[in-house]
């Protein structure tokens, strides 16, 4: 791999794992049109690992708060997460996701404008309604089956996730900063699977230790500029420009494959 295709790669992952305009997408994209084959499994991987470094710095409070209350949060979360978890592990047996949208680029443009749509709702809501409810079993539960949809490339984690709240009314703050706390076992899962499917595959093959170091450093510093950025975002509920992103990178993705 090129030094410059990993800088690109990490910086796409760093941005686009938090930006709500879905990070599988996206490299899904770079990988069909740039040709980027070689140990793509392996440097994903390695870029998971970059972007939960900045959550961890970024939510540092957050994080401590989830072992208060009896470990109230920290539960909370948990429930948050299973149904990501399950819908990943059932869609992936029954049909694979990457497999299935890699042979068909085009899909993208479909869930690429499923989540600006997603958006759009979610701006025109928090602009009308009043948002009180804190963090319970039900906002959790909610917001664990928005994160579920964003299993699918192309539907942004982060979008249907902050979707989903402002949809169960759970207020600005909370529901930003809720949203990236769930992105942390997310990644941690997406990384312990890929792992076991490198270890099962047998297929690291040779690493170019500099283009990897300089995509792992790149997906670690955009990742912290994105999750600082749309915690200020998400408080004005602004996303009508990353829906508008959406929908032209669906138009011009379609155009191309049409082509």
């Amino acid at each position: 791999m090129e030094i410059w295709q990993a800088i690109l790669l990490g910086a796409v992952q760093g941005l686009t794992e938090f930006l709500p305009v879905s990070s599988s997408g996206h490299l899904l994209l770079l990988q069909h049109y740039f040709g980027i084959t070689e140990n793509t499994v392996f440097y994903t991987v390695m870029l998971h690992i970059g972007t939960l470094i900045p959550v961890l710095i970024v939510l540092k409070k957050e994080i401590a708060g989830l072992f208060k209350d009896k470990w109230r949060k920290f539960l909370l979360l948990c429930l948050a997460t299973v149904p990501a978890g399950v819908f990943g592990l059932v869609f992936e047996k029954l049909i694979g996701i990457e497999e299935l949208f890699s042979g068909r680029i085009w899909l993208l443009s479909v869930t690429f404008s499923v989540t600006a749509l997603e958006l759009l709702f979610a701006e025109r809501k928090a602009k009308r309604s009043a948002f009180f409810r804190p963090i319970n079993v039900k906002t959790a539960a909610v917001m664990g089956f928005g994160q579920a949809v964003g299993v699918l490339p192309g539907i942004s984690r982060s979008g249907s996730t902050l979707t989903f709240g402002t949809l169960a009314g759970v207020n600005g703050k909370e529901n930003g900063a809720f949203t990236f706390l769930m992105s942390i076992p997310i990644i941690l899962a997406a990384t312990v699977l890929s792992s076991v499917d490198i270890v099962k595959s047998g297929t690291v093959g040779d690493i170019s230790v500099v283009p990897l170091l300089l995509g792992v450093l790149t997906a670690v510093l955009t990742g912290y500029i994105a999750v600082s950025f749309m915690l200020t975002l998400i408080k004005k509920a602004n996303y009508k420009w990353f829906s508008l992103y959406l929908l032209i990178i669906s138009a011009v993705n379609l155009l191309v494959y049409l082509k």
